[in-house]
């Protein structure tokens, strides 16, 4: 079977400057995939080109075998999280995702199902103002998942949530994946990654640096260890 995404000789450049160079990869099905790397090493560009969002300079990207603009219902395949604060303050978090139900032709129901799914259904009615990054980030995860998708593209999902938080985010997403579904997930805290992931892809400077099963690159170091070393010798 395909890969549920694939990345094949990405390259982005913007003027002179190369954001993603040659960049080959794959996420098989069932997986939690950590998509890594230090700041500006290309990560969110990468992304925004699996989800149509960015056209390549060169090279391809594909979800389910396809190019993300020629899925069909593309609400019900792929749900994605790339910006935490992309809402309306005036809103609140329910009719922020009745705006999203409606326009990818979601039953109204699902509404109340995912708000319960993020543990956001008591702050639902208040305006989005009001939320904290945390909340902000467990609205945009309610988001991604209103067409109930098989697919997750997260971006820093982790990002302001408590110890709680954190926790209840690595259950989610491991138990997403066991039900046979997938997530791309890219994040800094390496600790978590390493307690929620099956493989990683590593990136430094646009480049593909490490593919791996997570228990082969740390069979001998921890992900920390590994990762500082991988783009240390990118770097070089």
């Amino acid at each position: 079977m395909p890969s549920v995404v694939s990345a094949v000789a990405l390259t982005k450049r913007f003027g002179d400057v190369a954001a993603v160079t040659d960049l080959s990869f794959d996420v098989e099905a069932g997986s939690v995939t950590g998509f890594l790397g230090p700041n500006g090493a290309g990560k969110t560009t990468t992304l925004r080109m699996l989800l149509g969002l960015a056209e390549p300079t060169s090279g391809h990207a594909f979800v389910f075998g396809r190019r993300f603009a020629e899925l069909e219902r593309p609400a019900t395949r792929v749900g994605a999280v790339l910006e935490a604060a992309d809402l309306h303050p005036g809103r609140s978090g329910r009719d922020h995702l009745r705006v999203l139900a409606r326009a990818a032709g979601v039953r109204a129901g699902r509404i109340d199902e995912v708000l319960e799914l993020v543990d956001l259904t008591a702050a639902a009615d208040r305006r989005a103002a009001g939320y904290s990054l945390g909340m902000r980030q467990r609205l945009g995860l309610a988001a991604a998942l209103l067409g109930e998708p098989e697919l997750l593209v997260l971006d820093e999902p982790g990002n302001g949530l408590d110890p709680e938080g954190v926790r209840w985010l690595r259950e989610f997403l491991r138990g997403f994946a066991a039900g046979g579904r997938t997530v791309l997930i890219s994040s800094h805290h390496l600790a978590e990654i390493a307690q929620t992931v099956d493989e990683v892809v590593i990136v430094d400077h646009g480049k593909l640096v490490a593919e791996s099963p997570l228990d082969e690159l740390t069979a001998a170091s921890t992900l920390e260890d590994a990762f500082l070393e991988l783009t240390a010798g990118a770097r070089s």
